[in-house]
């Protein structure tokens, strides 16, 4: 599994992500913000659909995450609750195909909190590298 590079795709809430994101994926990568990582931004983390997120599996994602703020500090009151709670349907279903649950993640992030924003990706590159590529890959096709 050495070889294998993983499709890593993130949903980020536009508020936990605008200051980092202001440098650009260049600057990004040489924060060691990993390459396997596609971000997909948000509006509000609430806007996010457990379709969208069982689609990023099916049209080939090995791992999916969402960053959004805290639950107690969300820009739009609970719209990180909400996303929250998609990810926990999403990580029960994937339990239910026996494919591992820890492939889809959530974390609370505070704005514009940079270093955190990258160790998370970091984070994810390695559980999704040691998981190796996704059963669900190449399903849909």
């Amino acid at each position: 599994m050495s070889d294998f590079t993983p499709n890593i795709q993130v949903f980020c809430c536009h508020y936990t992500s605008q200051q980092t994101l202001a440098e650009g994926a260049e600057g990004l990568r040489k924060d060691g913000f990993p390459a396997s990582v596609t971000i997909n931004r948000l509006v509000c983390g609430g806007k996010l659909r457990v379709s969208s997120l069982l689609a990023a599996f099916e049209e080939g994602a090995d791992g999916v995450y969402v960053v959004a703020c805290p639950p107690d500090k969300c820009h739009n009151l609970m719209g990180s609750q909400r996303a929250a709670k998609r990810v926990g349907a999403v990580k029960k279903a994937l339990a239910e195909l026996d494919i591992e649950p820890e492939r889809i993640e959530m974390f609370h992030l505070e704005r514009g909190f940079h270093p955190e924003f990258v160790a998370v990706a970091q984070e994810m590159d390695q559980r999704i590298k040691a998981l190796g590529p996704s059963a669900i890959k190449g399903d849909a096709k």
